[in-house]
């Protein structure tokens, strides 16, 4: 796996050069994205030389309008693993800066896409936008390789029940906490990453210690309580998490608390990655501790055999 973090000026290593690119900030990594590397391979077969991804770190819009920017939904390195998983044999990965963004659709393409990659074939999607101000379009592209003798495809959108998989409606389908149907847009379970932070132990008081994440590098799903399955250490746990308030104690700040199922031993400070397999249920308020306590163990009972069934599944179809 080869992935490569440059300065847009830095020229890419040789064996990324020749070849067929996708270019895209590919947040999510989708069903959607799936499609586009599928053709990428098949382009990079036809000219002799390398299927490539180059995507962009921070994203552009952090820069450009950091008021209107959102949780990604894929972390840079998640990104260039899936993106190898789905067949780019590089990924370019360039370290966005207001220069490159100032850069007119003309002066991107012949300065990253022909001196940089030496690209033989492109391969996009219809809303492709590239350049300053996002003013290059697909058209503008096409007029640029024809001019170039560049290859381009353009891949038409990928719909799954007569809408577009996008990473717009996969954030829908997660704000809402809808985490099966999120899964199936991407073709795996959603993932969350953060950081094991200090909370007020009182999971641990109750028999179930939970894992703060504070701060997180991912979008948190909607209100809730969820099973997961839990990676840290080089190994995965099942567990539970509940996002929200703690409304039995009057806590009205949202938390992202994790419990992992079997687990002992100290996390503090260490990363964690969360893959959402099914909603339980709402996150409500009790009567007190033991109705709490006793609804936890429902919970955590219910997390374990969906971790065990080894996928996402509809938790409507295993009781609420």
């Amino acid at each position: 796996m080869a992935i490569h973090t440059l300065d847009w000026q830095q020229a890419p290593p040789a064996d990324c050069r020749g070849g067929a690119v996708t270019i895209g900030n590919f947040d999510g990594v989708h069903r959607g994205h799936a499609s586009l590397l599928a053709e990428v391979r098949r382009r990079a077969a036809a000219v002799g030389g390398p299927a490539v991804g180059l995507t962009f770190d921070p994203h552009p819009l952090q820069l450009l309008q950091p008021d209107r920017f959102l949780p990604v939904l894929t972390t840079t390195d998640d990104r260039a693993r899936l993106l190898h998983e789905l067949g780019a044999d590089h990924v370019v990965v360039l370290r966005t800066c207001l220069e490159l963004l100032r850069l007119t659709p003309r002066e991107f393409f012949e300065r990253v896409v022909r001196e940089g990659l030496a690209t033989r074939a492109l391969i996009e999607g219809e809303d492709f936008r590239f350049g300053r101000d996002r003013t290059g379009e697909v058209d503008t592209l096409a007029r640029l390789c024809t001019a170039a003798g560049v290859t381009l495809s353009v891949v038409p959108p990928l719909e799954l029940d007569g809408a577009v998989v996008s990473s717009s409606r996969i954030r829908t389908e997660l704000e809402r906490g809808a985490v099966v149907e999120a899964a199936r847009l991407l073709g795996r379970p959603y993932r969350l990453h953060g950081t094991v932070g200090t909370g007020q132990q009182r999971g641990r008081r109750l028999g179930f210690p939970t894992a703060n994440l504070e701060p997180m590098f991912t979008l948190a799903p909607g209100d809730g309580v969820y099973a997961v399955r839990v990676l840290t250490g080089g190994a995965a746990w099942p567990g539970a998490a509940n996002i929200g308030p703690n409304p039995t104690f009057g806590e009205q700040a949202r938390k992202v608390e994790v419990h992992l199922i079997d687990f002992s031993g100290d996390l503090y400070g260490q990363p964690l990655a969360v893959d959402f397999l099914a909603r339980l249920r709402d996150t409500r308020p009790f009567a007190g501790v033991a109705d709490l306590t006793e609804q936890l163990h429902r919970d955590v009972e219910q997390a374990r055999q969906l971790a065990q069934a080894g996928g996402t599944e509809d938790a409507r179809t295993t009781g609420r």
